[in-house]
């Protein structure tokens, strides 16, 4: 990669964070209006990082629950495509004709539990439990993951909290936890709720 090529990808992470910031600051509107520019630049074939973290802070911008899950579905698929072996630095074939397994990119799988718990809660929004089901627990299967640390521990605390919920709900069956009545939503996102940052090294 040349300096000129790692120049622009640092601008469009920062021009990201600058539109996360007016998020976080109640713009919504003006944030909805740069992350709408910037994903019509990079396009739908853009760097997976730029489309993935881009599109799970657009869906915090969205009114519309429905609207919200289409990014949110978008930010996965992003981050899917950086485990293609043509997308980065992948785990790599072997070269001794064994078979294939790929997995997540490493610079992706931290972020497949906030991703998968980011869609559970909104499926829960559309009334949809089933669906949260199916995304919690693969959250859960992914936290694997997170490090020891307050985003890691941050995210766990955030799945257990929507797992009690989702056991709560009519016609559950015995859930992971003690039930509990509805509270915030778990979003690992900054402005939906009590969970942790979501891809802290893009923060601003």
């Amino acid at each position: 990669m040349t300096k000129q090529q790692e120049a622009s990808e640092d601008a469009v992470m920062t021009r990201i964070g600058q539109a996360v910031i007016l998020l976080h600051a109640g713009d919504r509107e003006e944030a909805r209006n740069r992350l709408g520019e910037i994903w019509s630049e990079i396009g739908e074939e853009g760097d997976s990082l730029h489309r993935c973290t881009l599109a799970h802070y657009m869906a915090d911008a969205q009114d519309d629950p429905a609207d919200e899950l289409a990014w949110d579905l978008r930010a996965l698929t992003a981050a899917a495509a950086a485990d293609r072996p043509d997308d980065g630095p992948g785990t790599g074939p072997p070269q001794d004709g064994r078979p294939v397994r790929w997995e997540p990119h490493p610079a992706m799988r931290v972020f497949y539990p906030s991703l998968h718990l980011s869609l559970a809660a909104d499926y829960m929004k559309l009334q949809r439990p089933e669906a949260a089901r199916v995304h919690l627990a693969r959250a859960r299967a992914a936290t694997g993951a997170l490090a020891d640390d307050g985003y890691g521990n941050g995210v766990r605390v955030a799945i257990a909290r929507l797992e009690r919920r989702l056991a709560a709900e009519p016609g559950s069956g015995p859930g992971p936890g003690p039930a509990a009545g509805p509270g915030p939503r778990p979003a690992p996102r900054p402005g939906h709720g009590p969970g942790p940052k979501p891809f802290p090294e893009q923060s601003p």
